[in-house]
């Protein structure tokens, strides 16, 4: 009865160990294959997203009619999720331009399932606010409007 026992106890405390080291490794190898998709983005992909904009998106003096058109699409399609200057179903927006580049946060826009899929910022922000953010189904110029709208708002 004893070495029934002795068994017993060494395989509750292997278990045990195994749990608190991470289980079956299968964690370790999400982890690798996260790094692994990070290492596939080039530099441009780090720093301006992943999608169709592949180019970067200069915002000189802003254009308070493309502003405008911005917050009129903000308004109708981001609104129920984002607001500017508080944390609601996603985060605040008003500052984004602030620590985001144009293109990064059109892409984003754009391209928003493997831009949360393959991008360590937007994954970050996903575990955060764990609300899938859904296609808007935008063109480019939409985009760039609504970019405009928060540029303008960054100030």
């Amino acid at each position: 009865m004893s070495q029934i026992t002795k068994l017993s106890g060494l395989i509750i405390l292997t278990m045990l160990l195994f749990a608190a080291c991470g289980g079956s490794g299968e964690k370790n190898e999400s982890e690798a294959s996260a790094e692994k998709e990070e290492q596939k983005l080039t530099d441009f992909e780090m720093e301006h997203g992943i999608g169709p904009v592949d180019e970067e998106i200069e915002i000189g003096e802003i254009d308070p009619e493309l502003a405008k058109e911005g917050m009129r699409v903000f308004d109708m399609k981001c609104g129920a999720c984002h607001k500017l200057d508080s944390r609601y179903v996603g985060p605040p927006l008003g500052g984004i331009m602030n620590v985001r580049s144009p293109a990064y946060v059109m892409n984003l826009i754009l391209n928003t399932d493997e831009m949360r899929a393959k991008h360590p910022v937007a994954k970050s922000v996903t575990t955060e606010y764990p609300t899938r953010m859904t296609n808007q189904q935008l063109t480019r110029e939409k985009a760039r409007a609504v970019v405009e709208y928060l540029a303008q708002e960054s100030q």
